[in-house]
C-alpha cells in the first residue's frame, strides 16, 4: 500500500462525516439552525460564536494528533527527529497557556453579557404591546390561557407575528420544560410556582414546541403546535375561540387528568383566576395567606 493510499485512509472518514453532515442539514430542518425568532436568532449567534472559538483548539489537536500518528508510526523508516526538549520553550509554553487563557477571557465576557441580555425574564424591546400568555404542563399535554382575550387552547399556541409574547408558565403535574427550539430557548415549568419567557415570532409559519423534561410515559409525545399568523388572523381566532365550551374549573379538571389524546381544542371563557388556583394549590398554607 503507497504512502498515498494510507493518507487517504486519514483524510477520508472525516470528509465523509463532514459531507454526510451537510447532506442531513439540506434535507431536514433543524429548528435551532433555523431560527424564526429574535431571541433564537441571538441564541444561534452565540451558539455559533461559541463553536468557532472551540475550533480554534479542537482542529489543531485532531490535526497534530493524526500527524503525529502517522510521522512516529512503527513502519515509518524515515521519521521525524525526536525533540524532546519543547516543554522548556518560551514559545510553546506561551501557546499552550496563552491561547486557552485568551478563550476563557472571551467567553466569560460573552458569557456575562448574555446572561443579561438574553435572561428569559427580561421583558422584550418592542414598540408593541406585550401579548400574556399562561402555560400550563399537563400529564402529558400543553394549555394555554390567554386572560386579555379570555380564551385557551390545548395543544395549539396562536401568536401574532412582530408581537412580544410574555409567557407565564407553571405545572399542574411533575416538573416540566417549555420549549419552542424556533422561537428561543426553553425554561421549567415547576409546580407551586410561576416562570416566565419573553419570545417572539418574526415570521408567520408553524412550529414545533415540546417538552424538554422526562416527566413520564406520555412525555415522548408531549408536544404542541405554536402559529405564528398576522394580528388580523389572530384576532378572528380569538372570536372563533370564544364561541367555544367554556374552560370552567369542572372542565379544567377533566383536562388535568393524565392523557395522552394530544389533538388542539380551543375554549372560550376559562375561569377567573384559574392559573393562580393552579400555583396557589401546591403552596402551604403560609404560602397562600401571603398570596
Amino acid at each position: 500500500m503507497g504512502k498515498k493510499t494510507k493518507f487517504l485512509w486519514f483524510i477520508l472518514p472525516p470528509a465523509g462525516l463532514v459531507a454526510l453532515l451537510i447532506w442531513y442539514l439540506k434535507r431536514h430542518t433543524v429548528a435551532v439552525l433555523q431560527p424564526h425568532g429574535m431571541i433564537a436568532q441571538k441564541e444561534q449567534h452565540l451558539f455559533l460564536f461559541g463553536l468557532a472559538l472551540s475550533a480554534i483548539v479542537v482542529l489543531p489537536v485532531y490535526v497534530m494528533t493524526v500527524a503525529i500518528a502517522w510521522n512516529y508510526r512503527e513502519n515509518n523508516h524515515k521519521p521525524k527527529a525526536y525533540t524532546p526538549d519543547w516543554d522548556g520553550s518560551r514559545l510553546f509554553e506561551g501557546i499552550w497557556w496563552g491561547v486557552p487563557i485568551a478563550i476563557i477571557t472571551v467567553l466569560s465576557v460573552v458569557t456575562w453579557q448574555s446572561s443579561h441580555t438574553l435572561d428569559p425574564y427580561r421583558p422584550l424591546n418592542a414598540s408593541a404591546q406585550p401579548l400574556t400568555i399562561q402555560v400550563v404542563a399537563l400529564d402529558w399535554r400543553w394549555l394555554f390561557i390567554y386572560p386579555e382575550q379570555h380564551v385557551a387552547s390545548l395543544n395549539l399556541l396562536e401568536v401574532p407575528v412582530d408581537r412580544p409574547l410574555n409567557f407565564q408558565i407553571t405545572s399542574d403535574s411533575v416538573m416540566n420544560s417549555f420549549w419552542i427550539p424556533s422561537l428561543g430557548g426553553q425554561i421549567y415549568a415547576m409546580p407551586g410556582m410561576g416562570t416566565e419567557l419573553h419570545l417572539t415570532a418574526k415570521q408567520p409559519g408553524d412550529y414545533h414546541g415540546s417538552s424538554a423534561n422526562i416527566s413520564g410515559r406520555g412525555f415522548a409525545d408531549m408536544d404542541f403546535t405554536a402559529r405564528a399568523v398576522s394580528a388580523k388572523q389572530f384576532q378572528q381566532w380569538t372570536e372563533d375561540a370564544s364561541e367555544q365550551e367554556s374552560l370552567t374549573q369542572s372542565a379544567y379538571d377533566k383536562l388535568a387528568r393524565p392523557n395522552t389524546d394530544h389533538r388542539s381544542k380551543s375554549f372560550g371563557q376559562p375561569e377567573a383566576g384559574l392559573f393562580a388556583n393552579i400555583i396557589v394549590k401546591y403552596m402551604g398554607p403560609r404560602q397562600e395567606q401571603e398570596l
